[in-house]
């Protein structure tokens, strides 16, 4: 059960509503996270502007879901992985591609160095070397895609803490998390 109520998006008033509209157009639904996150509605404007923003990115949405689904796997957020697995689906990656991005792994150089920087930009909490940079740069990545590597990041950090702290309903098809490494 959520620790906050959920928004109801046919009720509510004020800044909060705008937005929910927005979301319901983009998903035909809205979703549980953003009706929580709807309790404020900047935090909500917040989240949903980080979500354009990257969105039309130029990393591409499909290495957006790519890193999603591993930053959600690491924070054990199972209403994330779930979500980005099927938004990861809809971008045009495979169910391999996805489960091998939440595993830290891609066929694709690009991809694997990026998932490799994530990897340790999560585990590391941001305590990233020179030569982890280096290691993006050697396979094409320049200064605004390390930045905007950055920003998908700390957007799903966000996503990830709402949803394991307010314990979000899930509300797309459930994805296995994997083991912990121990």
């Amino acid at each position: 059960m959520t620790r906050v109520q959920l928004v109801d998006p046919t009720t509510t008033t004020g800044a909060a509503k705008p937005v929910l509209d927005e979301v319901r157009t983009a998903f035909g639904t809205t979703p549980a996270m953003f009706r929580a996150v709807a309790n404020s509605p900047a935090a909500l404007a917040m989240m949903w502007a980080g979500f354009g923003a990257l969105g039309s990115g130029r990393l591409g949405a499909r290495l957006g879901e790519q890193v999603a689904v591993l930053v959600a796997d690491r924070n054990s957020c199972e209403y994330c992985l779930a979500a980005h697995t099927a938004l990861g689906r809809k971008a045009g990656a495979t169910s391999t591609e996805m489960s091998e991005a939440q595993a830290g792994r891609s066929e694709d150089a690009r991809t694997a160095a990026a998932l490799a920087f994530v990897e340790k930009l999560v585990r590391e909490r941001a305590q990233v070397s020179d030569a982890d940079v280096e290691a993006l740069r050697s396979v094409g990545f320049d200064d605004q895609d390390v930045v905007e590597l950055l920003a998908h990041v700390a957007l799903n950090l966000f996503t990830n803490y709402v949803n394991v702290a307010l314990e979000v309903p899930l509300d797309f098809p459930k994805v296995a998390l994997l083991p912990a490494a121990g």
